[in-house]
């Protein structure tokens, strides 16, 4: 029985290639797919291989089905107070903001970090994970609603992307510092504001390009200001690992948004489509 989000599956094992997986286990899988066998995978940097891809993106089936084939290796067994929709909900979008945040970035306890667009999948993830590591969150968001759940989140103040400056904002509440870390998957529309939203000596770093892939900078600022900027794509199996304890234990919550039956697929698209979501939409399979 799937549960799907996107590129995020969780269901029982039906077959199993390995005599540690049990049938009938309860798993979500690392959506991640790479060869196993490669220099970057054998030192446990598998999002690097050469063949990656993810469930449902590259040369790989995705999980709008009633049953989906996996490796073995992307199995990750799950326990029984963990329900199929956390599941589902949690591993791609949580498994990016953790590699951002914490590998990437390089986050310290004591940061500021700027969130953009809080309602989406790797927003509200990474207010949760900037938030349990000691961080201060900032977030942005598109409508008062949005906006509010992003401080039940853990963000000590917010900004409306639309009728505010982010940029100016961020200079106003930080006393003109800036902020040490920008979580960016926005792209062209925000990408001028997020980079004079970092403080001297900041990072930002940007896994996705929705509104656009052309983002200019200004070089003096760069150098004078002794920014880095970082690209980041997915993250390792051991990453997932670690962020699932967290899952586990309570400290991290994935926001589902709505549930939709599988045959309900294009009303969920549409949802996502139009930004009407918080959080994660899930379809079922029953």
């Amino acid at each position: 029985m799937p549960h799907i989000t996107g590129s995020d599956i969780a269901g029982e094992v039906v077959a199993a290639a390995a005599p540690d997986v049990a049938i009938g286990r309860r798993v979500m899988l690392q959506p991640g797919v790479s060869c196993g066998r490669c220099e970057a995978c054998l030192s446990g940097r598998d999002n690097e291989c050469a063949c990656y891809g993810v469930l449902g993106y590259t040369h790989h089936d995705g999980g709008y089905a009633e049953l989906v084939k996996v490796p073995v290796a992307n199995l990750i067994p799950i326990p029984d107070e963990i329900d199929f929709l956390r599941a589902a909900a949690f591993p791609l979008t949580f498994l990016t903001a953790w590699h951002m945040l914490m590998t990437r970035a390089g986050l310290n306890r004591g940061d500021d970090v700027l969130v953009l667009a809080a309602g989406s999948g790797v927003g509200q993830a990474a207010i949760q994970i900037a938030c349990l590591h000691g961080a201060r969150v900032f977030a942005t968001a598109g409508s008062a609603d949005k906006l509010a759940r992003a401080r039940a989140l853990g963000a000590v103040e917010v900004i409306d992307h639309h009728r505010q400056d982010i940029a100016e904002e961020i200079k106003r509440l930080t006393n003109r510092r800036g902020v040490d870390v920008v979580i960016e998957h926005v792209g062209e529309a925000t990408w001028a504001k997020s980079v004079r939203s970092l403080a001297r000596g900041g990072r930002l770093v940007t896994c996705g390009a929705t509104t656009g892939a052309n983002g200019a900078i200004n070089l003096n600022a760069l150098f004078g200001k002794r920014l880095t900027i970082y690209g980041s794509y997915m993250g390792t199996k051991s990453e997932l690992i670690r962020a699932a304890r967290c899952l586990f234990a309570g400290q991290l919550k994935p926001v589902i948004d709505r549930t939709f039956p599988l045959h309900e697929a294009g009303y969920a698209h549409r949802r996502m489509e139009e930004s009407e979501q918080f959080g994660k939409i899930v379809l079922e399979v029953p």
